[in-house]
């Protein structure tokens, strides 16, 4: 059973799939480091300066806070208020479709690699029909040769 487990774990399908999900984890942390560190400050300032990783809605104010103000989105679950964090949503929403593109690449990328491996090297075009001048040039050729 331990050799048959051996196997089954060493096999190059398996292998190359734990790599690829170690892989996919670290370029995860780095998609959120672009867009927490590098896009989402451009947006901020494209937007004048709004930070979107802080921005919040307050859907239900807890009972005797209808009036307070929350400048952090901390702040405002603290006191019991139902929030909606629209900010960290669009920027998960940012990293996801930066991880799809580039997946989508990838994969698009690993088909097109298949597909040629399975049609094989491309068969030479057959040469193309001589034209009608071609053909009358070489016949005369040929008369002019048999004399």
């Amino acid at each position: 059973m331990l050799k048959e487990f051996k196997e089954f774990a060493f096999k190059g399908n398996l292998v190359d799939m734990a790599v690829g999900i170690v892989i996919g984890g670290a370029f995860g942390t780095v998609v959120k480091s672009l867009v927490d560190d590098v896009v989402m400050p451009f947006v901020g300032l494209l937007t004048g300066g709004i930070d979107f990783s802080d921005q919040f809605a307050i859907l239900k104010y807890a009972e005797g806070n209808e009036d307070a103000t929350y400048r952090t989105i901390d702040a405002a679950k603290e006191a019991g208020n139902t929030v909606m964090a629209y900010g960290s949503f669009f920027t998960s929403l940012l990293s996801f479709i930066i991880v799809a593109f580039v997946l989508f690449l990838i994969i698009k990328k690993f088909v097109a690699a298949l597909e040629s491996k399975v049609k094989g090297p491309e068969e030479p075009a057959a040469p193309a029909e001589p034209s009608d001048d071609v053909k009358l040039l070489t016949e005369i050729r040929d008369l002019l040769k048999a004399k």
